[in-house]
């Protein structure tokens, strides 16, 4: 699986997710669900229970008060770079599941299409002899043909088909609806290349960010010296490939700046495109993609390329075949034999992440089958896992979350009525995919064997390829769970759609079940519905109109007003230190914070107006509050424990702040929290100024 991460969706999550594969357009119906198991009121008392530390003092530590029995006593695993109490479980669960369901349809009989798919897929993967065997001659023909590289004709080419394969070399490339007109499929081109987690490690000179950037240039020359190349030509190539990453990173923006959807359009054609960065052929891309007829593109940093058309110019022939020949080993490492698979471990689990020990195989091929055919194994998924009213129960609560935004729009102050209104509009607008999709995307093209791991990979890489290519300049279907599938455990907000996604993954406890007691189900899922939500109107959200189009569709002033409530949020997260001297960046986890903020606000409001229409409930756990139950439940979905090295990449990469302030910053900028625990003006969880948004 390649690991370039493509900058190109906009979905934005409730928590950080790995990208997914295209999602379904027709198909078979999906299936009718299963029922779930019932939960007693004593289980659900005893988990909630049994993660908290009561002695402490919430309004001064409430991560400790919600989550520190849990963590005191949750060991980091050892194949883990971080543990969440909520996501990490259910994910865990999820996968023994998925491993059930996907060995059983590799144990099954192969006149069924999907079972044959899934267990082809799986079985390649889980053979390992047959890997080893193999060696590196899978590679063999891309190696050959990068001996052709001498320019930027040949390295095109050569790019355009390793895309097709699932290598991502250069620069990222997406197929989704186009900002301006979401009606309308087009192709996204954006800034990539590199193989470090963000750019800031080959630009920074943070002492530890120096470090690793050395460690990764030995990296390479371990990976391809493996590859055959003597030490030492390995060890100058390295050098070589990590000066032509650092400046690829040098022309891309920062993560920050990348939030700014706004500066990221740039329609063009093919004619656009060539006057854009003329030494670049793109006909020779598109041609080896297999796909020359795409015209539909939306360049989202046009100064990445102009400048990728500079280095490419500049640089000599021999460093252009090194760093397309570490891309490719890189990207696919783990569809190569045990001593790949143990460097890249090395560095990219052990040394960037903190990991200490990797994954036994048949987690990584599960996680990788469910990956790369998502719909097939989400149609058995749902069938097994996801509970007949789950789906209803689910909207009756989005549709009380969304009840309690649109009452609190008219007491938002800093806003206008004429914007006020198109909120409103927008607020309605909003379609909501609940479970799983109503059809399943059709594989009956796509042929797998049961051997050859890295053949199979490719396949499914050539097949999404089509698929996803198909819909250049095509209508945009609103069927589609794009990024998605149903054993996904988290949530998500497209605003370019206008719409909120929900899947089955994520319907289980801790977030949800329908035997919980109402307060709880407002403060976990709730919390991730009012989250999702606010996402429609945080500072990137805001942007776009009720039709889900890019559209500055705000008074000026309001705007302005906005930009300056938004400003207390990123300060307010930017002062929080995940460790001395590292602090958490206030401006690139603005929107996560903004929508945490808002969805808890929205949770509770929510709850409030269930408790007017059903009446105060029984205390379910003695000496506390429906109210602090609420807040409590919310907060356990974010207890965590992590390695260092964890908290210093996703300081570095992630839009969302660390689970230990997920758990408590909204909490202390909600004042319904310091009522509910009667919290002295001043503590910490009362604090003399709030921040608000929504």
């Amino acid at each position: 699986m390649s690991r370039l991460t493509l900058a190109v969706v906009s979905m934005t999550v409730l928590v950080a997710a790995a990208a997914a594969a295209e999602q379904p357009t027709a198909g078979q119906p999906a299936p009718a669900p299963a029922q779930g198991p019932t939960l007693t009121a004593e289980q659900i008392v005893a988990d909630v229970v049994a993660a908290m530390d009561r002695s402490a003092d919430p309004c001064r530590d409430f991560y400790r008060y919600a989550c520190g029995t849990w963590i005191a006593e949750t060991a980091l695993p050892a194949d883990k770079p971080q543990w969440v109490r909520s996501f990490s479980v259910v994910r865990e669960r999820n996968r023994e599941l998925l491993r059930e369901i996907i060995e059983e349809a590799a144990g099954s009989s192969t006149d069924d299409p999907t079972n044959r798919l899934v267990g082809d897929y799986f079985g390649a993967c889980m053979d390992e002899a047959g890997v080893e065997q193999a060696g590196i001659a899978p590679l063999r023909p891309i190696l050959e043909a990068i001996e052709g590289v001498d320019g930027a004709g040949s390295l095109f080419r050569v790019t355009g088909a390793l895309y097709r394969q699932g290598i991502e070399p250069l620069f990222g490339l997406g197929v989704f609806a186009d900002f301006k007109d979401p009606g309308t499929n087009v192709a996204h081109l954006v800034q990539g290349g590199i193989g470090l987690p963000d750019r800031d490690y080959y630009v920074s000179d943070d002492p530890t960010k120096q470090q690793l950037l050395a460690e990764y240039q030995e990296h390479i020359g371990r990976m391809l010296a493996l590859l055959g190349e003597e030490p030492s030509a390995a060890s100058a190539h390295a050098a070589d490939v990590v000066a032509f990453e650092t400046e690829l990173a040098k022309a891309s923006r920062d993560r920050t700046a990348m939030r700014e959807l706004d500066r990221q359009y740039n329609r063009v054609d093919r004619a656009g495109l060539a006057r854009l960065a003329p030494g670049l052929p793109w006909g020779s891309f598109f041609e080896a993609a297999g796909h020359p007829e795409v015209d539909d593109l939306n360049v989202r940093t046009p100064e990445f390329f102009e400048a990728l058309e500079r280095l490419v110019a500049s640089t000599d022939p021999g460093v252009l075949r090194s760093y397309l020949r570490w891309s490719v080993v890189d990207q696919v490492a783990d569809q190569l034999p045990a001593a790949f698979v143990a460097a890249d471990f090395e560095l990219y689990g052990r040394k960037l992440s903190g990991q200490q020990e990797i994954e036994p195989r048949w987690k990584r091929c599960v996680s990788d089958t469910s990956d790369s055919l998502a719909e097939p194994i989400g149609k058995l998924y749902v069938e097994r896992a996801f509970a007949g009213d789950s789906k209803a129960k689910a909207l009756e609560m989005i549709r009380d979350i969304e009840a309690a935004f649109d009452a609190n729009l008219d007491s938002v102050a800093w806003m206008d009525d004429a914007t006020r209104w198109r909120s409103h509009r927008k607020l309605v607008a909003v379609r909501n995919k609940i479970g799983y999709p109503d059809a399943w995307r059709d594989y009956s093209s796509l042929r797998l064997t049961r051997s050859g791991y890295f053949a199979n990979a490719a396949a499914v890489a050539a097949f999404d390829l089509d698929f996803a290519t198909g819909k250049v300049g095509r209508p945009v279907d609103r069927s589609e769970w794009a990024g998605m599938p149903p054993q996904t455990v988290n949530a998500g907000y497209n605003p370019i759609g206008n719409e909120m996604l929900f899947p089955a993954g994520i319907l289980q406890p801790p977030f949800f079940h329908r035997d919980f007691p109402a307060a709880m189900s407002y403060g976990a899922i709730g919390l991730g519905i009012g989250h999702e939500l606010t996402h429609g109107y945080d500072d990137q959200g805001r942007k776009f109109d009720p039709s889900g189009a890019l559209n500055e569709w705000w008074e000026p002033d309001v705007a302005e007003r906005y930009e300056r409530q938004a400003q207390c949020v990123a300060d307010y997260y930017g002062a929080l230190e995940v460790e001395p001297g590292v602090r958490v960046n206030g401006e690139l986890t603005l929107g996560e914070n903004i929508a945490d903020i808002g969805g808890l606000k929205l949770a509770h409001q929510a709850y409030q107006a269930w408790r007017d229409r059903h009446g105060a409930p029984t205390p379910l756990i003695e000496g506390m509050t429906d109210d602090q139950l609420l807040f409590v439940a919310a907060a356990q979905l974010w207890c965590t424990v992590a390695s260092p090295e964890y908290l210093r990449q996703i300081v570095t990469t992630d839009p969302h702040t660390p689970g230990r302030f997920r758990a408590t910053g909204p909490m202390a900028n909600v004042p319904a929290f310091a009522e509910a625990f009667r919290c002295e003006p001043g503590t910490p969880m009362n604090p003399v100024a709030r921040c608000e948004v929504w």
